[in-house]
């Protein structure tokens, strides 16, 4: 599995999906899974990458909590319960 963590470094966010997800993969069982950070520098970066918003967390390439009409944009994201996903969504994200 490829878990890729994208952001960019103004949004404090990224951090408590960072925290979160080490959190599940630990819980799954997968303590050494690699995290692949990615940092998008500047909104020209975010639009060729189609960055959905600081944090976004990219499961083998695929964005779990992409909204399909949502724009790609350098800014902030939120999601369903707050600035990052959950404990619980990201366990089942991550299959587990």
């Amino acid at each position: 599995m490829d878990v890729t963590l994208q952001y960019f470094a103004d949004c404090p966010n990224w951090r408590v999906a960072e925290r979160r997800l080490r959190e599940v993969l630990v819980g799954l069982g997968r303590p050494d899974q690699p995290i692949r950070y990615q940092r998008v520098e500047d909104p020209e970066e975010a639009e060729r990458v189609s960055f959905g918003g600081s944090p976004t967390i990219l499961i083998d390439g695929v964005d779990p909590y992409a909204d399909p009409d949502g724009p790609a944009g350098y800014a902030c994201r939120v999601y369903d319960g707050g600035a990052a996903p959950t404990v619980a969504q990201l366990r089942l994200a991550l299959g587990g």
